[in-house]
């Protein structure tokens, strides 16, 4: 991997990070949250603009336990200016109990950000996750191509959350080796 991508990636993080890890107000995380049905790979299905995701297809998060306790996320993504592969790697922690849907994460040091699965799929298909504000919302699914119910669902909850559709970016997964 490229260290100077990652390294932009990560200060370009820096205002996420450093904002407060709890969701926003009128957002309650998913309760009855089982991390060992969550863990594995989601692919981002829609997501809305921040520069630090700018460019990038093919995007993946993939989430396991560590052995201290904390959760280990790699962020990965294709960047189609520099025709290479971006990967962030961090570290999140429960706000809270392990039970409910609200961790902070960090891609870099001591600065943290905060990641809320605002509603989830019964069986674990779908997401609908937000960070420390509504400015930050992304639709992650288990499949690169969602069903059409699947992607119906995760517009009505952004919808619900008062995020228009029109401000999604629809992410391509059209890259075979992700």
């Amino acid at each position: 991997m490229l260290k100077k991508p990652l390294v932009l990636l990560a200060i370009t993080l820096l205002p996420l990070t450093g904002c407060n890890t709890l969701p926003p107000p009128d957002v309650t995380p998913v309760q009855g949250f089982q991390l060992e049905r969550y863990q594995g790979r989601w692919y981002e299905i829609a997501r809305l603009d921040h520069r630090f995701e700018r460019g990038l297809h093919a995007v993946s998060a993939d989430y396991s336990r560590n052995t201290d306790g904390s959760i280990r996320v790699v962020n990965r993504g294709f960047d189609t200016a520099a025709a290479s592969w971006r990967e962030a790697v961090g570290k999140a922690w429960f706000n809270g109990p392990a039970d409910v849907a609200s961790l902070k994460v960090s891609f870099f040091g001591p600065f943290y950000g905060g990641y809320h699965v605002a509603e989830l799929d019964p069986d674990y298909r779908w997401a609908v996750v937000v960070g420390p504000d509504k400015n930050y919302l992304w639709l992650l699914s288990r499949d690169k191509q969602p069903a059409p119910d699947a992607k119906t669902a995760l517009l009505a909850v952004a919808a619900k959350l008062g995020i228009p559709a029109e401000k999604l970016i629809w992410v391509s997964q059209d890259r075979g080796d992700n």
